[in-house]
């Protein structure tokens, strides 16, 4: 079977950033380095960081009070974290390091900026995903997350000052009509658009393995990973077979019987060694 690779498949380069962080703090092992919910939102590669020293605690949303070893290094997740949440970790008296991706800190900053100047901020993305918790944090009290026209019309009267941003994860073409919709609601609105690269780079390569003749495509990611799961739906949308695995232990060989030509993409948070392995065996069937 030949596998077509997507270019953009694998780490981002926030996601490498923040790992980076990580080890280098954690010194091989000689220093315990903590993040407060999970690093990256891949269980594997955890795994693998967990045995370096890196500790996974706290919640997934960093919400929760940690109690941890004075000696060691507390790492921001790539995802960000709210100026509360923020205030709270530099009081545990840690080393403190900050991981958060550096596109989510620019979203952060719009927010801030516009707030400061009296709008309220419309985020498009998932209610309980970290990066938008995060990210309400800076709007002043003023932040309304939304992911469907009915969020939308359920939202209390705003005013004229409205600016809208989007989780750096999410679909584009969602963001552009549900942008337009508010606007409709509310003529003067500002919107940023704040879809990472990485985010839009992987959103395109679907297409560009649809057009290499992949009969099927397969997803490689964390079943909790946001990015993974919406890059799935994206595939699904393409009118081709997908398969969203974690690893290569998940692929059926008779669920690929007939295909010649598999595309294989992967999620930010994916590391090269399961993306290495799916390959491998795809290519054996």
């Amino acid at each position: 079977m030949k596998v077509i690779r997507a270019k953009s498949a694998g780490f981002c380069w926030g996601v490498e950033r923040a790992i980076g962080i990580a080890r280098n703090h954690a010194d091989a092992g000689k220093r315990n380095v903590y993040s407060d919910g999970p690093l990256i939102h891949n269980r594997q590669m955890m795994e693998k960081l967990e045995a370096e020293g890196i500790h996974e605690v706290g919640d997934y949303q960093s919400r929760g009070a940690l109690a941890l070893d004075s000696e060691g290094v507390l790492v921001v997740r790539a995802h960000g974290i709210s100026p509360e949440r923020r205030e709270y970790l530099k009081s545990l008296g840690l080393e403190f390091r900050d991981a958060t991706c550096p596109d989510v800190g620019i979203v952060a900053g719009k927010i801030r900026r516009m707030a400061r100047n009296g709008y309220s901020t419309i985020i498009f993305g998932d209610h309980d995903h970290p990066e938008v918790i995060g990210l309400l944090g800076y709007t002043e009290g003023r932040g309304h997350p939304v992911e469907s026209e009915a969020d939308i019309d359920a939202l209390p009267e705003l005013g004229e000052k409205v600016c809208m941003v989007s989780q750096t994860t999410m679909f584009t073409d969602d963001f552009a009509k549900l942008s337009a919709y508010v606007r409709s609601k509310y003529p003067e609105l500002v919107v940023f658009d704040t879809i990472c690269g990485a985010t839009k780079a992987r959103q395109s390569d679907i297409e560009v393995l649809v057009r290499e003749g992949a009969q099927a495509i397969v997803v490689i990611g964390g079943h909790h990973s946001a990015n993974t799961r919406k890059l799935a739906t994206l595939a699904e949308k393409s009118g081709l077979p997908t398969f969203h695995i974690e690893t290569a232990a998940e692929l059926d060989s008779g669920a690929f019987a007939g295909f010649e030509r598999v595309g294989v993409t992967a999620g930010a948070s994916t590391p090269d060694f399961l993306i290495d392995a799916v390959c491998e065996k795809l290519a054996a069937m």
